[in-house]
């Protein structure tokens, strides 16, 4: 009788152990932005930062290593495939030496929620996954639109005559309006607009006064084109070793940092106002030159991913586009 008494005992405890597990140890990201921290295209990386580290207490926390001057800009996909570093918060235009279609992202037609909902985020994680060793939890800027700045009128879609700083974003754009392209990082671009290297540059509607490119910038190119995306990656061997709750509470986190996305229309006004004030002027094409402005960056774009991805392009394509 005494030996069942001392089992069941021990069986009890087992079992209040089973059903209360303790929660995983807490885990610290080592994190890299890819753009000046405190500019406004950082500031949605810098608040999913700092709600992670306020809600995930005990459970997860990042550990911000810095941005450009820590991490060269066209590093960083190398450095979160490797594992040099958990998180990346990092345009695809900087890491298609490794993902080719993943610049493919910035013609989608679609919000983040709803490529979630069509299939769309699943392939690109996928692509992530399988060619960069990396998951991809978030997407920022959608609805945020690249534009070109200009030093030299621009009244057609025609910039035979102009130098201008390029990413893969928009090279294959711009040199199909007869362009001539340099493509550096953005650290330079100040320095190249000042001696006149370039004549311009393509860039975001958001972000120009927090770089101080206003300084040497006279214009601004209207419409814009593509959609921004700067997407949250994390390394593919880290993810899989954090538990379910850890997890759980990071796709929390990047659900909420998406749903941020919603603000941009209203920052975008805020930022052409503040561009005018500084005294840019706008340059806006109209009729039958906006039309070819806007449908030599559509099939530009795609005709650039679909040489470099021929294999993955099409799907993606068929994801991306209404």
């Amino acid at each position: 009788m005494k030996l069942f008494t001392k089992v069941a005992g021990a069986l009890a405890i087992s079992a209040m152990f089973v059903a209360w597990p303790v929660s995983a140890k807490e885990v610290v990201l080592k994190a890299v932005t890819s753009f000046q921290p405190g500019s406004l295209i950082d500031r949605p990386f810098a608040r999913f930062v700092e709600k992670v580290n306020e809600e995930g207490k005990g459970l997860v926390q990042i550990d911000m290593m810095g941005g450009p001057s820590a991490m060269p800009p066209f590093e960083v996909g190398n450095s979160v495939q490797t594992g040099v570093i958990d998180m990346a918060f990092v345009t695809s235009a900087f890491y298609t030496n490794l993902l080719p279609v993943g610049d493919g992202i910035k013609l989608t037609e679609y919000t983040i929620q709803e490529l979630r909902e069509n299939g769309g985020w699943e392939y690109i994680n996928e692509l992530h996954n399988k060619k960069m060793n990396t998951w991809f939890l978030a997407l920022t800027g959608d609805r945020v639109p690249f534009h070109l700045y200009v030093n030299k009128p621009v009244e057609k879609a025609d910039l035979s005559g102009l130098t201008l700083r390029v990413t893969p974003v928009y090279r294959a754009f711009f040199e199909a309006l007869n362009a001539n392209s340099i493509q550096t990082p953005p650290s330079e671009v100040y320095t190249t607009l000042e001696r006149g290297v370039v004549d311009g540059y393509g860039w975001p509607i958001q972000g120009i006064l927090d770089l101080g490119w206003h300084e040497v910038t006279k214009a601004r190119v209207d419409p814009g084109f593509y959609t921004v995306n700067v997407n949250i990656l994390v390394n593919l061997d880290k993810w899989n070793a954090l538990s379910d709750e850890q997890r759980d509470f990071l796709n929390k986190m990047a659900e909420w940092v998406e749903s941020t996305n919603a603000e941009a229309e209203q920052v975008n006004q805020e930022e052409a106002k503040r561009q005018a004030d500084a005294g840019m002027v706008v340059y806006t094409l109209e009729g039958e030159e906006r039309e070819k402005w806007l449908d030599t960056a559509r099939e530009a774009g795609w005709a650039q991913i679909l040489q470099a991805a021929p294999d993955d392009g099409p799907r993606l394509r068929e994801l991306l586009t209404k």
